[in-house]
């Protein structure tokens, strides 16, 4: 068991491909792994045994990317015949009758669904905790948070419980509890990943996406995601290259722009020291680093009109039918939202797009922005949001995360990628991000700093 949770991703894929082991024995070991480890974290809090291993005597897993190989679904997605709440007493009891477009997908090209695992209510926030199943904890230290919204997902990676997790990504979900947690999130670019139909299908800030402990694994898992479907009026064909392919044959950055705190935000200074540090990999590597970052001084404002829009397009009905089950952090977003007037939406919508003519430009320049993934290390699980770094208070819960959304507003592919830690042992990754459309390069040079970092990925039982 031990030696099957430790292999990555694509060690395990090659194995099933082999015929050295079965898909049954993965199944096995992530439920022997699960209820070893995660009572003190929390991470994978609906388990699904009877249909994982349905699943995996079917025949002809083989022929298919992934095999038969385990995966845990953020409780964001529906998962046909699973409970799936979305964190939110609201849908404490909600079965579906039918999966998420991408979570079909998986299942559909081998991968085999073993859970849920733990968001925070609608994935609003990055602090995984809600009231149908309570706070998910950090391995490295179960006293601090594991970010969010993805934090369940994060955990059961970085603990052994699966070897591949789906995540989702408005503010930084897919990259804040990677960094908190010592794996990889990758936040794709909008229509890579195609989603299920919603209240504003044609949305572009929020993405769907892979995690795993390896950049290589994340690849391979978005082979597996990727590609046009009909019920997605913004998703895109697979590129003509797998992006497995493209990691294997990276093309490094020639020029690499560094800004630890991209030119306007507070950092606690345990974090810029260890991206100041990190960035030095890409040196060695032979790239030009300089200080330079494009014009985001604006993103806070044009991201907070957005996502407020998003949550009345969202929830306004969930506000108008279960206010008293809806936790204050999404009420006042629904309501934020309500209050906006014609004007700030287009001014918002005008911004945005000078900031992508920015963008734009600076990719013609920089093949990569290297920057903090988020402005503090892990805090503590029982603190709802960062409140305060540096003397500059925040005003919401989402104010401290504009190191992801501020990249979320470009709609530019962004990774984050272990690159060390504090001096007490909590993790910090690195936000790596390339230039529009460029996820398989993005990837290729990710995987070559991780790779040259050597920082170990390998999973770890929970630390008190």
């Amino acid at each position: 068991m031990t030696d099957l949770i430790s292999m990555t991703a694509v060690e395990a894929m090659q194995s099933l491909n082999k015929g050295e082991t079965k898909p049954a024995d993965f199944v096995d070991a992530a439920y022997d792994r699960i209820a070893r480890v995660d009572g003190p974290v929390n991470a994978m809090v609906t388990l699904c045994p009877d249909r994982a291993k349905a699943a995996a005597n079917k025949p002809g897993l083989k022929a298919t990317l992934l095999g038969g190989l385990p995966v845990a679904v953020k409780d964001l997605n529906d998962v046909e015949g699973v409970r799936t709440t979305y964190g939110s007493p609201i849908f404490a009891d909600h079965v579906p009758d039918r999966s998420d477009i991408m979570v079909e997908r998986i299942e559909e090209r081998g991968g085999i669904t073993i859970g849920k695992s733990n968001t925070p209510e609608f994935g609003a926030g990055a602090n995984t905790f809600n009231e149908v199943f309570g706070k998910t904890r950090n391995p490295w230290n179960t006293a601090m948070t594991c970010g969010g919204s993805s934090g369940g997902s994060a955990v059961a990676l970085a603990t052994g419980m699966t070897w591949l997790a789906t995540g989702s990504d408005l503010g930084g979900s897919l990259r804040t509890p990677a960094s908190f947690c010592n794996v990889v999130g990758f936040r794709p670019s909008p229509g890579t990943v195609a989603r299920s139909s919603s209240t504003m299908p044609f949305d572009c800030l929020s993405v769907q996406g892979p995690m795993a402990r390896t950049v290589e694994d994340v690849a391979l898992f978005l082979d597996v995601m990727t590609g046009n479907h009909i019920e997605d009026p913004i998703s895109r064909p697979a590129p003509a290259t797998s992006y497995l392919e493209q990691v294997r044959k990276p093309r490094g950055p020639k020029r690499v722009a560094l800004s630890p705190n991209l030119g306007f935000l507070k950092v606690d200074p345990r974090v810029t020291d260890v991206i100041s540090g990190a960035a030095g990999v890409f040196a060695d590597m032979g790239a030009t680093v300089e200080e330079a970052c494009p014009d985001l001084t604006d993103t806070p404002d044009i991201f907070q009109t957005m996502r407020a829009e998003f949550f009345v397009a969202g929830h306004a009905s969930d506000l108008d039918e279960h206010r008293d089950q809806l936790k204050s952090d999404v009420i006042w977003n629904i309501e934020k939202g309500m209050a906006l007037t014609a004007d700030e939406i287009g001014r918002a919508e005008r911004a945005r797009a000078a900031l992508y003519a920015r963008v734009a430009a600076f990719f013609g320049e920089y093949d990569l922005l290297a920057c903090a993934t988020a402005i503090v290390p892990p805090f503590d699980v029982d603190q709802r949001y960062v409140e305060e770094v540096d003397g500059h208070r925040f005003d919401n819960y989402i104010d401290w995360l504009a190191m992801c959304y501020a990249i979320t507003c470009t709609s530019c592919p962004a990774i984050s990628v272990p690159c060390g830690f504090t001096d007490d042992g909590l993790p910090i990754g690195i936000q790596l991000v390339g230039r529009p459309r460029g996820d398989g390069e993005l990837l290729g040079m990710a995987h070559l700093f991780q790779q040259a970092s050597g920082i170990s990925t390998k999973p770890i039982d929970p630390k008190g």
